[in-house]
């Protein structure tokens, strides 16, 4: 048939060591591939990469789902930097506004008090207007002991339903009086 193929034996070791327990190893004969082995060994990698081609296509449902989930957190947290950018942008703007505003309101303010004096203001009051300061006696507060109240004396001819509206809310309130 064929040659049988000469392999050297390293089965027996001696104590776990790579040396070998014997001083030379046992040549065995083995024999040799038939000639049909070749054929098997291409179809068996054939059938490998076609098993490995077919388990690379299987994608599951949950990493499908941890992809998307996981691309739409990083689209949110970009869409979010990029708000959190034009906000900052404009609170910059308007805390410099403020600012200037506040300096211009100072600046307003020293004008105004240049401008008016209240001694021309009152001596305009005293001789133009003919005022005069209050005197001690001529001010005060007056307690009066009855409540305010008003009373409608003539209604639209039209307002039925709001007159009707507001007898009813009268009457609502009535007790509380």
């Amino acid at each position: 048939m064929a040659e049988a193929a000469r392999v050297l034996d390293y089965e027996y070791y001696n104590h776990g060591s790579a040396a070998p327990a014997r001083e030379y190893p046992q040549e065995v004969q083995r024999p040799a591939e038939a000639p049909h082995s070749q054929e098997r060994v291409r179809q068996r990698e054939r059938a490998r990469a076609a098993d490995a081609a077919q388990s690379t296509q299987a994608v599951s449902l949950f990493a499908i789902v941890g992809t998307v989930v996981v691309s739409a957190l990083m689209l949110f947290v970009v869409l979010a930097h990029i708000s959190y950018s034009e906000i900052a942008s404009e609170s910059a703007r308007l805390n410099a506004q403020l600012s200037a505003l506040n300096e211009q309101h100072r600046r307003l303010e020293i004008t105004f008090e240049s401008v008016v004096c209240m001694n021309e203001i009152e001596r305009y009051a005293r001789d133009v207007l003919g005022m005069s300061r209050p005197g001690i006696g001529q001010s005060g507060i007056f307690l009066g002991s009855a409540a305010d109240r008003a009373e409608v004396l003539a209604a639209p001819a039209n307002s039925s339903a709001i007159r009707d509206f507001g007898s009813f809310l009268s009457s609502l309130l009535e007790p509380f009086r």
